[in-house]
């Protein structure tokens, strides 16, 4: 049997293992990490595939030669049984011999029994012919379940190495290789120190910004992706927004449904999605740009109908021993449709399904609704809940979605949103 697309698809995968390993195993010539490129990983999962389709056409054609040896033993099974009209048979036990023949009944006993046993035979081999074809085509479905499970994960990969890829050259100093420290297209990288001795510490680079608000006020008027370092917190990314106003750290942006929202408290804790798309950048993130200063609170909605709506007011964020609970002042809460408020103002606590904080005590409004939020009675507002592309029909659906109680209704499920801090009283530059 022929085996060349089988062959050529092991020659090809074996070709994919060797680069990825010789990849991997080659002499570092930098610091930087090296990932597997997406030309290796796809050559790979072709030749899995290639393998697999291999192995169907083997089984074809197995399947094609059993047909034909079946046909042939049927063949041979009608011309055995004709030549063997004219064979001697030998006697069973008992029986007579009249005139130097057989009796007729005997005869035509072991006639039956032969053809019988011809019959089972050809049966049988025919079942196990058909049984092991069975088998092998089930093999083949699972390896062809298996590879499409692989090229699925292979793709996840790809774009997560994209994405660290990116954070990588983002992050890369511009005291290294040339190559490594040159901007993706679209992105800035954060403000460094000049080139250095790579033998020296870190303590010779410029200390990085606490927050959006620093950069601006050391000169930075263009929005974009930067790295910041707040007081006691490690680097990370932040999409700054600058305006008139200042600095504005974004901290969500829904737009197209692209990042389910509805998560645990840890997510919503560290932050999770796309800093280029939809995501939550973190309730300690958020913590550690504002301390223990007063914020200001920015929230841009923008209904179906194309129009916009954009509230700022004055917020404390506390940190995670409170819930990261969110402190307005008692005009504030009135004005967002709070009712009942204490002069001291309204304290409300950040909620999901998996940890229940908020103010109503007979409902958990995270898991009645959708995503995690700074629930008060579970009707007022959530930017966090679930996407819709286009307003349902069912009422108890709507509730589930994005909406601003205050500005177009309960129920009415918003297209976009953007939320903003900017602390205060933001800390000088040591």
């Amino acid at each position: 049997m022929r085996g060349t697309p089988t062959a050529g698809a092991a020659l090809v995968l074996c070709a994919a293992t060797a680069g990825l390993l010789s990849a991997q195993a080659g002499p570092v010539q930098s610091k930087s990490p090296r990932f597997a490129s997406w030309d290796e990983m796809n050559v790979l999962a072709h030749g899995l595939l290639q393998l697999g389709q291999g192995l169907r056409e083997h089984a074809e054609r197995t399947r094609g030669q059993l047909s034909a040896l079946e046909r042939r033993l049927s063949a041979c099974g009608s011309a055995c049984q004709g030549a063997k009209g004219s064979t001697t048979l030998p006697l069973a036990p008992g029986s007579r011999v009249s005139s130097g023949e057989v009796d007729p009944e005997v005869l035509h006993s072991l006639q039956v029994r032969a053809t019988g046993a011809g019959s089972s035979r050809r049966y049988w081999r025919s079942w196990l012919g058909r049984t092991q074809l069975k088998a092998q085509n089930s093999r083949i479905q699972q390896l062809f379940h298996k590879v499409a499970q692989q090229q699925r994960h292979l793709e996840k990969q790809h774009l997560r190495i994209k994405s660290l890829q990116s954070q990588v050259g983002l992050l890369a100093p511009t005291h290294l290789d040339s190559e490594m420290a040159k901007p993706v297209r679209g992105k800035r990288l954060p403000k460094m120190a000049q080139p250095v001795d790579v033998a020296h510490n870190a303590s010779h680079l410029h200390r990085l910004p606490r927050d959006c608000q620093e950069l601006f006020q050391n000169g930075e008027r263009q929005s974009g992706l930067f790295e910041i370092q707040p007081q006691g917190s490690p680097p990370f990314l932040v999409n700054c927004n600058m305006t008139s106003d200042g600095g504005w750290t974004v901290i969500q942006r829904r737009h197209d449904g692209s990042v389910d929202f509805n998560r645990p408290w840890e997510a919503y804790k560290a932050g999770f999605g796309d800093p280029q798309g939809e995501f939550w950048l973190g309730l300690e993130k958020v913590h550690s740009i504002t301390g223990d200063h007063d914020s200001r609170l920015a929230v841009q909605m923008r209904d179906w109908d194309g129009k916009a709506e954009l509230l700022q007011f004055p917020v404390h964020l506390g940190g995670e021993d409170t819930a990261y609970s969110l402190q307005l002042t008692s005009s504030v809460a009135s004005q967002l449709g709070a009712t009942a408020v204490p002069p001291s103002g309204l304290s409300v606590p950040f909620s999901t399904w998996d940890q229940d904080h908020d103010l109503r005590g007979d409902k958990n409004c995270a898991k009645s609704l959708s995503g995690g939020w700074w629930f008060g009675t579970c009707s007022h507002s959530n930017l966090n809940g679930q996407y819709f592309h286009s307003i349902p029909q069912q009422r108890q659906e709507r509730k589930k979605g994005i909406f601003w109680k205050t500005w177009r209704g309960r129920y009415y499920p918003l297209q976009a949103t953007t939320i903003l801090i900017q602390p205060i009283a933001a800390g000088a530059a040591s």
